[in-house]
């Protein structure tokens, strides 16, 4: 097998449809530059259900799990062969054996039900890879929303952003943009966290206290940001049409924006790492795994970025 400079796939939850839709994309010319990682056995029972041959020239990494058979059932016996898939992409793309990593949908629940702590891909690359800050991004064709933060309470938002956050989120983003994506100045929007941002303190300090003073000193910094601007004003096309990236305080601030445009043909991307990661915009859909009717566009855009971003000359910087 030869994986030098390929891009890896991590087939994700055995139970979920992250095997086979790397299976359904097996014959097609998608898979000319792809290294998958996963259980070998899986992926025959999985196509032998699906009716579906694996081709023999399938790049494959062969990490075993404990329970093949089980399809739309997560088991706990098989989370350590996903870590391991996890950590085999992630270790080859910092030696430089893997240009880029895509992964398959995770579920959070059955990995922490082992005594894991794991709040999600975004947050055990970053510690794996050892960066300081990961940021969530998702992106359609014509959309990139970033995250402020990603997977926390509703009721724990406010505490959580601070002007250090905003001002770092901020920076990671810029220098994504300009290293990963080739974007000379790029021209970030910035969501206020409160309705209409604020209103001048009559809806919420946030803005007055945190927001506004952290994009003052991003801009001292030559970085272009705008805001704080409300959040049902800023995904407009008014606003949107000159804009490079929107980012949201919070989860369900900017990606219900970004599903409801482009769901199924949206990539994950996570910026502040010294690799290049891009993910599907999707769960792993445990009711249609073994179906045969998962959608590939997601993943086929997750691959497409990651070969867009793999052909720049990227430097890490950690």
């Amino acid at each position: 097998m030869s994986c030098t400079k390929k891009i890896a796939y991590t087939v994700g939850e055995p139970a979920g449809i992250g095997p086979e839709l790397i299976l359904q994309l097996a014959n097609t010319d998608a898979l000319n530059d792809v290294v998958v990682i996963g259980d070998a056995r899986l992926l025959d029972h999985r196509a032998k259900k699906l009716g579906l041959e694996i081709p023999k020239q399938l790049d494959l990494v062969d990490i075993p799990i404990q329970k093949i058979d089980c399809c739309g059932h997560a088991h706990t016996e098989n989370v350590e062969g996903v870590i391991d898939m996890l950590n085999t992409a992630v270790d080859g793309c910092m030696n430089d054996q893997f240009s880029a990593m895509v992964t398959g949908p995770l579920h959070k629940g059955v990995i922490n039900d082992t005594g894991r702590l794991f709040s999600g891909h975004t947050e055990y690359l970053a510690a794996r890879t050892g960066a300081a800050k990961p940021v969530m991004m998702l992106a359609t064709s014509s959309l990139r929303v970033a995250l402020v933060t990603t997977h926390l309470p509703l009721k724990d938002v406010s505490a959580a952003i601070t002007q250090e956050l905003v001002i770092e989120i901020c920076q990671i983003i810029h220098h994504d943009m300009r290293k990963k994506y080739g974007i000379s100045q790029p021209r970030l929007l910035v969501c206020g966290l409160n309705p209409h941002a604020g209103e001048g303190g009559h809806l919420g300090m946030e803005e007055i206290d945190v927001i506004i003073p952290a994009l003052e000193i991003l801009k001292s910094q030559d970085i272009d940001v705008v805001g704080p601007l409300p959040a049902d004003t800023l995904f407009t096309p008014k606003y949107l049409e000159n804009a490079d990236v929107a980012i949201a305080m919070y989860h369900d601030q900017g990606l219900p924006v970004l599903k409801s445009q482009g769901f199924g043909s949206a990539a994950n991307i996570t910026l502040g790492l010294p690799i290049i990661r891009t993910s599907v915009d999707h769960g792993t859909a445990f009711d249609l795994a073994g179906t045969g009717q998962a959608d590939t566009g997601s993943l086929l855009t997750a691959l497409t970025v990651a070969r867009e971003m793999a052909a720049l000359p990227f430097k890490r910087k950690i």
